[in-house]
């Protein structure tokens, strides 16, 4: 049986028990034998694959892949994967470029098939980056089957800085955010943003973000989360938005089965 993350704490609690054991509990995860089997197996076959029919004609390479991403659900799609990644990202009619999820830019973006004449696979450190994503992205998968919360909490540096250091402007920075699932769900719980609110057209989306941005943390730039205390703000938001929430409807639950009891 593979180890299991410990969380013992819901909200700020348990977030500063992951911090203090995250390195022990990952050392722990990672020493799986299937985990093990599935990284060696990338490690020795990802530098034969020329194209994207290739790596999704091989469920386990692909696999590994997705995961690195995020993307494990797609793992059934491997038509609409191929695509992705054999259109690459430099045609602006790319399937890449029109995707909401800009995961599968990323991923079409490393992976080159579409953009270079040489795919990433021919490099050499390209299978070690992937497989880091990969132990990662699955750790952080084994704690969401305890707490999602934490989970989404857990990539929330990883994947602001990725979008901090690119080149664009902050609305782009915005937009990414907005593309990205896990990160558009932080934001909106800390934010304190309805669900409906993702209906709204994308510009007036926006100036929501950023005028909330700047009323919680004194800035409406994505960039400021750079600095430590003020992403450890963002994080402790959505954690204690996140357990209200989870509180008041399970209240909510409970007020409704009991007036169903005194009504028999």
């Amino acid at each position: 049986m593979s180890f299991q993350p410990v969380i013992p704490f819901s909200g700020a609690a348990g977030w500063s028990f992951l911090q203090r054991t995250k390195e022990t509990q990952q050392t722990a995860f990672e020493s799986s034998a299937v985990l093990q089997r599935d990284v060696k197996y990338f490690e020795e076959k990802i530098g034969n694959i020329d194209t994207a029919e290739q790596l999704v004609s091989d469920r386990r390479l692909l696999s590994v892949a997705l995961g690195a991403y995020g993307l494990n659900d797609d793992i059934n799609n491997t038509y609409f994967i191929q695509k992705v990644l054999e259109d690459g990202t430099i045609d602006p009619s790319a399937l890449s470029n029109k995707l909401s999820d800009k995961r599968y830019y990323e991923m079409a973006k490393d992976f080159g098939f579409g953009d270079l004449g040489i795919p990433s696979t021919q490099i050499s450190d390209f299978g070690v980056k992937t497989i880091d994503s990969y132990k990662e992205r699955q750790f952080e998968i084994a704690v969401g089957n305890q707490s999602q919360d934490m989970r989404l909490a857990m990539s929330l540096e990883r994947d602001l800085s990725n979008i901090i250091n690119k080149t664009t402007s902050e609305s782009g920075k915005w937009f990414s955010v907005m593309g990205n699932p896990p990160l558009r769900q932080v934001f909106e719980t800390a934010l304190g943003l309805p669900t409906s609110f993702g209906t709204l057209d994308i510009d007036k989306q926006l100036g929501i973000f950023q005028e909330k941005s700047e009323r919680y943390f004194g800035d409406q730039t994505v960039d400021q989360f750079k600095d430590p205390d003020r992403l450890d703000e963002l994080t402790r938001l959505f954690l204690a938005r996140s357990q209200i929430a989870q509180g008041a409807a399970a209240y909510s639950s409970n007020s409704i089965a009991l007036t169903l009891l005194q009504n028999i």
